[in-house]
């Protein structure tokens, strides 16, 4: 009996850690586990719809349509030569996937407070799943970005990626960042405060429109000088609008707001990890 007192557990569940516990030991662990609600997350989410997949190609090209038709045929707003309706799906292309991861993960606590209070598994496996499943749909609506890009150049439309596309897996994972801090903050947040939930559909609907996404970033300073800054300094304007450069080659791009975006990035994970490790230990007392 003493014996079996001295070994060593294999695993060990307790309620404390460490300020930052990144833990991807266990994470790996549950390779698994992850692996299974990606499918899960693909298969599922428009399984009893009569579309079906059709879904993530209509809503991208539906938005694109109506932003050119307002935002650059009734409000005339220049797209550096660009077709507007390339220009806009650009656009909305990085921001679907942003979009979709952060308000994904934003739920994460009350969308598995369930599950959560019967098993146990790294509660940060459920906000992974969210980003990595949406790169799928990122993938299927670059797909059509592609299929038009293809079809504008053979309309003779003068259109070259450059140098920054080597950027592109960087731009991925920003977003992919961005999406996740901020969704890790506000799922902590909405244990207690069920607002939020509310507050967030409405706060992505304002937020589409200060980062530069039916616009180019250079029309905030010709238009509106006094508000310019707040799309400046908004990390996911400086994305779009690299993602746009690398692959128009039209917009603003510098070194200093890619590194900016990429500092802030960071941070904003680390800080998602601070909040939703804390969260983690008593949320199944408030949710």
């Amino acid at each position: 009996m003493n014996k079996l007192e001295n070994n060593d557990w294999l695993y060990e569940i307790t309620p404390k850690r460490k300020l930052i516990d990144l833990n991807f030991k266990e994470i790996w662990r549950y390779r698994d586990l992850l692996i299974l609600f990606v499918k899960r997350d693909i298969v599922t989410v428009y399984k009893q719809t009569i579309l079906g997949p059709l879904w993530y190609f209509i809503q991208p090209l539906f938005t694109s349509v109506i932003f050119t038709l307002v935002f650059n045929n009734i409000a005339n707003i220049p797209t550096g030569g660009v077709p507007p309706f390339l220009f806009n799906l650009t656009g909305i292309t990085a921001w679907n996937y942003f979009s979709q991861c952060f308000t994904g993960t934003s739920n994460t606590f009350r969308n598995n407070a369930g599950i959560f209070g019967k098993v146990y598994f790294p509660r940060a496996i459920m906000p992974l799943t969210t980003v990595i499943s949406n790169l799928f749909k990122f993938g299927i609506q670059l797909l059509i970005l592609v299929v038009f890009y293809l079809y504008y150049l053979w309309q003779d439309y003068s259109l070259s990626p450059n140098l920054n596309l080597l950027l592109f897996p960087v731009y991925v994972l920003m977003m992919a960042l961005l999406g996740l801090g901020a969704g890790m903050i506000i799922s902590a947040f909405t244990t207690k405060y069920r607002d939020l939930t509310v507050l967030v559909g409405f706060a992505t609907s304002l937020l589409l429109y200060i980062s530069a996404v039916p616009y180019p970033l250079s029309e905030v300073g010709n238009n509106i000088p006094s508000l310019a800054w707040v799309v400046k300094f908004n990390p996911l304007a400086q994305i779009i609008e690299g993602f746009r450069f690398m692959i128009l080659d039209t917009g603003i791009f510098t070194w200093s707001g890619f590194l900016y975006t990429l500092i802030v990035c960071v941070i904003l994970v680390l800080i998602g990890l601070i909040v939703f490790n804390r969260t983690e230990k008593n949320f199944i007392d408030t949710v």
